[in-house]
């Protein structure tokens, strides 16, 4: 893999699958390592999950580019061997597989340390083992629902709402990005790292939960204003569209009551300081909300950008790339079945360049050749494992899955 990024001459063997491993991994590639996934005989969860492009899965595009994948079957000893000498090979091993699978599958931390003892291992889990809720499937509904952050969001008396993305699975692969890092620096080798889905999620949701360690009082459901700041949420203004205000202070608070031409706000003792704004909440959204639906959301932002409010519009999709500036975010790799695909770009610069990798997601099975040529098997050899099943490629039919 043509590669010129920070991460250059590093080696990542990707044993993830679905969406919080995948993430971390593909970063990875973007930084310039060299990433090999390991694929059952179906393929990644994901691939077939819609919507799909000519039999290409979005979902699995997302999340996989600039990575080589090879199909082994992991039930096999001979599959096993070709993960094993992968391993002795590469830098970071990253998986995340159901409790106890990595070692009925024999490529358990122990199993591959003996192959490399200078590798870093990162294992991504749905809860600390041994913990009640160990053998618990980990999908990111089910955490948002047990964090708590589900009786955070939506409305007073309306349903639990859940966040339209894999929020946690996101944060989680980040943080497991950065303990793969960090091994990397760490001299004491093998470094063996785990991470939990639930444990990311109370822990990424940061002030939320640390509000009720500290007060004993639970999060209102508050929609999409702010617990601690007021004014500091969405409105809907005269043309039926939404916009933020983001007033976070007394300063700002001062600058919209004279843009929108209300000074007598500011003398008003209910909303004379943020505290007692947070605390006549409803009062003060109400006489806002009767300001904002007079004019359309246009005149709004326009009149608070030139005052210096914070203020932004809640944008569509098709508004966020209408956007000049959210046409920069995307770029196009080439692929081989769908032409030119769009990818969403790194959100850096390193050294002014954008680390983003140059090849498309790979295809099931589009490099096991080349992989197993890398690692010694003769054309033989390979042939025999393709007539045994044990590895597939692109061009073969892969029928069935080993267990995760």
């Amino acid at each position: 893999m043509e590669s010129r990024g920070p991460l250059t001459g590093v080696r990542v063997l990707d044993l993830t699958h679905t969406l919080a491993g995948p993430f971390a991994t593909m970063i990875l590639a973007d930084l310039g390592a060299e990433v090999i996934k390991v694929e059952p005989p179906n393929g990644d969860e994901t691939r077939s999950w819609s919507p799909r492009i000519d039999g290409e899965s979005v979902y699995f595009m997302s999340v996989n580019r600039g990575k080589k994948s090879i199909v082994v079957d992991l039930k096999t000893r001979e599959g096993v061997d070709i993960v094993r000498r992968i391993a002795s090979r590469s830098h970071i091993v990253m998986e995340n597989y159901r409790p106890g699978v990595r070692e009925r599958l024999g490529v358990g931390p122990n199993d591959l340390f003996r192959q490399n003892p200078r590798l870093v291992y990162v294992s991504i889990k749905g809860f600390r083992p041994g913990s009640k809720y160990e053998p618990k499937p980990a999908y990111d509904i089910i955490i948002q629902g047990m964090s708590g952050l589900m009786s955070s969001t939506g409305e007073e008396g309306r349903p639990p709402v859940r966040v339209s993305f894999a929020l946690f699975d996101i944060i989680t692969g980040l943080l497991a990005l950065t303990y793969a890092l960090s091994g990397l620096l760490q001299e004491e080798k093998p470094y063996y790292a785990e991470v939990y889905l639930y444990d990311a999620a109370v822990f990424a949701m940061s002030y939320i939960p640390m509000i009720y360690l500290a007060t004993g009082r639970k999060p209102r459901r508050m929609g999409s204003a702010h617990p601690s700041i007021a004014p500091y949420q969405a409105f809907r203004a005269g043309d039926g569209k939404w916009f933020i205000v983001a007033a976070a202070n007394d300063r700002l608070w001062a600058r919209l009551c004279e843009a929108i031409g209300r000074r007598d706000l500011l003398d008003d003792e209910r909303f004379k300081s943020n505290p007692d704004r947070v605390k006549n909440r409803d009062d003060l959204v109400k006489i806002l909300e009767e300001i904002f639906a007079t004019m359309p959301r246009g005149h709004w932002i326009r009149l608070l950008d030139e005052a210096g409010v914070p203020v932004a519009p809640v944008y569509e999709l098709d508004e966020v790339f209408s956007d000049q500036y959210g046409r920069e975010l995307v770029y196009e790799v080439p692929h081989p079945l769908l032409g030119m695909l769009k990818q969403l770009r790194e959100p850096a610069r390193i050294n002014s360049i954008n680390p983003t990798a140059k090849t498309h997601p790979p295809l099931l099975g589009e490099h096991t050749i080349d992989i197993l040529k890398w690692l010694g098997y003769s054309d033989g050899e390979i042939k025999q494992l393709l007539s045994k099943r044990i590895i597939f490629t692109s061009k073969t039919d892969n029928p069935k899955s080993p267990e995760r």
